[in-house]
């Protein structure tokens, strides 16, 4: 399903589905009473989109399963996103709810094997990591989670998606992605009756990420996809740029005549300098435009041409990502490669990679960010001038400063 079709979905269909369940909810309290909370023994994650985004809640799972084991810890993802948690490697296989989104048909049917799972399973508490969606408040509520946390709108002119959940969280859009979802965890084991949840010093949650222990296995792999196209991650310094950043935010790209003019300049620049283009198979076509434009033979399109485990190898023995405000930047915090990571629509202050060699580009227009919760992501911009606005030379000069840092140490 296209990302206009999910916002239709979730505004006309899940509106009055929260509303529904909601005033069930209500009834049911007045006629048996307010359920007290429940020992958190079993914890679901709802997290269907942006893998990305999966990284950054790093923490937030480790947090979960030191606190009740990884064989309690549950996640349910859309089926495409999943790739990034077999990864991380933090949550078993097992316990992995994948959800098609392929059609409407296959999603309620995969929805309702959730559900059934999650009651079969007695999980007991579900944690919602998207923002203001309406479709993952339902989905907590109808999973048979009687500790049900997520973000609240209390008195903001946040989206409505009813009073569904049990420990209700106040949004804050000054703090990073990767604490508001440490936050979440930490409320699935305060009371309920606190308002808002939670109460919690900010500076006493402290980032941690995964590092991929060994990526050896695909190594050779690699190494050899490189040479096939006449390049060797040896005597070279390997540069990949990821002109994309998928279809769910378009106004995030930077132009394809940017990345050619930066690669260009690279190539100009240092006669060891290769550059790798990468993307996902659907922008195959694209990259490979981007590719010819460049038009030299130290150039190479592996756009669709690697799994996401072979990519990530890809970043270990490169040494330096550009890339736009996409999945790629957090994914190759797992590495030790350098990032310039380009950021318009939204900000590196909340949605950032975190990690040692990540560095930003961010013109700060007066409209930008523009891409929020208010507005479920969808900007009603419709000229980017906050990406059109960064230079390839500016870019050109972070790169080449990350080379000459890497290279000296």
């Amino acid at each position: 399903m296209s990302p206009s079709t999910i916002k239709n979905i979730d505004f006309y269909l899940g509106r009055p589905l929260c509303f529904i369940l909601t005033a069930y909810d209500r009834l049911k309290r007045f006629v048996f009473g307010k359920p007290s909370k429940k020992e958190v023994r079993k914890i679901v994650f709802i997290k269907l989109v942006e893998q990305g985004a999966t990284v950054l809640a790093y923490p937030s799972l480790k947090r979960a399963v030191d606190a009740v084991g990884s064989d309690n810890v549950y996640f349910c993802v859309f089926k495409e996103n999943r790739p990034i948690l077999d990864i991380l490697d933090i949550i078993p296989a097992k316990n992995i709810f994948e959800i098609s989104n392929d059609n409407p048909l296959v999603f309620a049917r995969d929805m309702l094997c959730f559900f059934f799972r999650s009651r079969r399973l007695k999980i007991d508490t579900s944690i919602d990591m998207e923002f203001f969606s309406r479709a993952s408040a339902i989905i907590s509520y109808l999973c048979g989670a009687s500790n049900r946390i997520g973000y609240h709108r209390y008195t903001s002119e946040y989206p409505y998606r009813g009073n569904l959940m049990t420990q209700r969280v106040q949004y804050n859009p000054y703090i990073h992605v990767a604490k508001a979802y440490m936050i979440l965890t930490e409320a699935a084991f305060m009371s309920p009756d606190e308002i808002p949840v939670a109460k919690i010093k900010t500076d006493t949650l402290k980032l941690y990420f995964a590092k991929l222990a060994s990526l050896q296995e695909n190594l050779q792999k690699v190494k050899d996809m490189l040479q096939e196209h006449g390049l060797s991650e040896f005597g070279n310094h390997l540069v990949i740029l990821n002109p994309n950043a998928g279809d769910m935010l378009p106004l995030r790209k930077w132009a394809a005549e940017n990345f050619v003019r930066l690669a260009k300049r690279l190539l100009e620049s240092d006669p060891n300098i290769a550059i790798v283009l990468t993307g996902a198979l659907s922008e195959q076509a694209a990259v490979e435009s981007i590719r010819r434009e460049i038009g030299s033979d130290r150039t190479v399109n592996l756009a669709g041409k690697t799994t996401l485990k072979e990519l990530l190898t890809l970043y270990s023995i490169a040494d330096v990502l550009v890339t736009n405000d996409s999945g790629p930047g957090h994914f190759a915090t797992l590495t030790d490669i350098a990032e310039v990571i380009l950021f318009g629509p939204e900000t590196p202050d909340l949605f950032g990679p975190i990690g040692r060699n990540v560095e930003y580009v961010c013109v700060e227009l007066s409209c930008s960010p523009c891409v929020n919760v208010f507005n479920h992501r969808f900007s009603p911009c419709k000229d980017n001038v906050c990406m059109k606005s960064i230079s390839a030379d500016s870019v050109f000069e972070k790169v080449t400063h990350l080379l000459s840092v890497k290279h000296r140490s």
